[in-house]
């Protein structure tokens, strides 16, 4: 079968000719609803918070910023200084109602992807994240064992905040720790359960997409101890079109707020303890 393909042919008027662009952004100029009626301004104040600024200009106010001019502003972080207390449940003044722990693991070696674990706690009332702690693991490099080696410290983080399920990204490498892990939590007494993550979009569309919604509305918080971690240096390189600095520790935080989280619960009241008073004679 064959084709005769005129390459003289043209089209006798350009495409779309006569037709005038209009757009209708969600806000006017004045900062008031396009459509009181529909979209109040508490509303979409409401939307701006939840999909996050670069998503809100671009798909409510048709203003798209090219994704290399995106940024996370570390400061936007709010940082606090007390730890959770399981009789409460709460840090501070914020009552938590779960907590997650998520594994990006690497090698572990030293100028290569590290392997980090996040420990993320929630309040799912206010949709508050509390990054609490998060550790980055660095394997000797005449260590025979990587992964075992890195288990050990896994799991003794857990076991450090008392909690009792850890998600583990089992792309690539990842793929043979829920059996090691299984081994190591057997010889320790068992009490954890170990969720396997295979992730199939993007990285960088999934650190985007989580973390910036969550810092535009100021939903991010983090324990002071994150401020010695390399984490806030990778928020400050980080960009989505990738190829800029490392971002370990985003993708392993990214996980953590996505993943299923350990239900917590108050305790009980505090306790106190009383001493008697023994000074008396029969």
């Amino acid at each position: 079968m064959s084709i005769i393909v005129n390459k003289n042919f043209h089209f006798s008027t350009p495409f779309l000719l006569g037709y005038k662009k209009f757009l209708l952004p969600i806000l006017n100029s004045d900062g008031t609803s396009a459509w009181p009626q529909i979209f109040p301004v508490d509303k979409i104040n409401e939307l701006r918070k939840t999909v996050g600024e670069h998503h809100f200009m671009a798909q409510m106010m048709l203003e798209f910023t090219p994704l290399e001019n995106v940024r996370l502003d570390p400061g936007m972080i709010r940082i606090y200084n007390c730890e959770f207390n399981q009789l409460t449940a709460k840090i501070g003044d914020w009552s938590i109602t779960g907590a997650s722990v998520y594994w990006d693991p690497s090698l572990g070696h030293k100028n290569t992807d590290a392997s980090v674990c996040a420990i993320i706690f929630r309040d799912d009332k206010s949709h508050n994240v509390f990054l609490h702690d998060i550790m980055y693991m660095v394997v000797p490099a005449s260590h025979p064992q990587p992964l075992t080696y890195q288990c050990d410290l896994v799991l003794d983080f857990l076991s450090k905040y008392k909690l009792h399920r850890l998600a583990v990204e089992t792309n690539g490498l990842g793929n043979a720790l829920p059996e090691i892990l299984s081994d190591k939590i057997a010889s320790r007494g068992g009490g954890i359960t170990v969720q396997k993550i295979t992730n199939n979009t993007k990285k960088e569309s999934r650190i985007l997409s989580t973390l910036e919604p969550l810092l535009t509305a100021g939903r991010i918080f983090a324990h002071s101890r994150i401020q010695q971690t390399p984490f806030m240096a990778e928020m400050l390189g980080w960009s989505p079109i990738g190829g800029i600095g490392h971002d370990d520790g985003l993708d392993a935080v990214t996980g953590a707020i996505n993943s299923i989280p350990i239900p917590i619960r108050p305790l009980g009241k505090t306790f106190y303890r009383y001493t008697a008073n023994t000074n008396f004679k029969i």
